[in-house]
């Protein structure tokens, strides 16, 4: 079932370019630094970070967590290697110790998730409808510390807003891994209880979604 909703994700892929939030400037300027360097955005997805990373300066190689393309990354050539809504599918001994094996010497992985803010009702009355909680799945300072390849796991959040009209709600719900998987007749009670949601909470046609910006960075040792 992990496998098979990792997988999800190439059938919605529109639907994820659409709907999901990009990052904020200020999150993306500390996990990446602010004089320009060589990073690898892994598991890139549709670019949402890559793009981000390329505005502010930064030389970005964008992969997915292939073996074959991880092996085209020679050793100790990469000054950040960033993760962004992804590393909770990755085998994750396996995935640091390849980030390990391309960084420079005080080079870093960065890790990033884009949370909804549940500390608001209405937010935790979405996600009840979407029948899918967010946050930082299976943790992140844990598996980076539990390595011994890295130096402390640094945390830092920010928080920005998104604008939603009712399809790119839809949109965002469908680019969800565990709905994606769903057949159509299982999804439809979610975009029902999703759609009640939107009209009562919405305003001149936007809903204006709160996202907790959750940030993850570590130094190779």
């Amino acid at each position: 079932m992990r496998t098979e909703r990792a997988a999800s994700f190439a059938r919605v892929a529109d639907a994820y370019e659409r709907a999901r939030p990009g990052y904020p400037a200020d999150a993306v300027l500390w996990l990446a630094g602010e004089t320009p360097c060589d990073v690898v955005d892994l598991g890139a997805g549709t670019g949402k970070l890559t793009r981000s990373l390329a505005a502010l300066g930064h030389h970005v190689v964008a992969v997915e967590p292939l073996a074959e393309m991880l092996e085209q990354l020679p050793d100790a050539s990469i000054d950040v290697v960033a993760c962004a809504q992804a590393f909770h599918w990755f085998d994750q001994e396996a995935a640091l110790s390849e980030i390990a094996r391309v960084l420079r010497p005080g080079g870093r992985i960065a890790l990033v998730w884009n949370v909804r803010d549940e500390r608001v009702p209405w937010v935790s009355e979405l996600s009840d409808a979407m029948v899918g909680r967010t946050g930082v799945d299976r943790g992140a300072s844990e598996p980076i510390e539990r390595s011994g390849l890295y130096g402390e796991v640094e945390r830092a959040r920010f928080e920005h807003t998104q604008d939603v009209d009712r399809e790119a709600l839809r949109a965002l719900v469908l680019s969800r891994s565990y709905c994606a998987v769903l057949p159509e007749e299982e999804r439809a009670p979610i975009l029902g209880r999703v759609d009640a949601v939107f009209d009562a909470y919405a305003r001149d046609g936007l809903l204006t979604l709160p996202y907790v910006v959750e940030c993850f960075r570590a130094a190779l040792r």
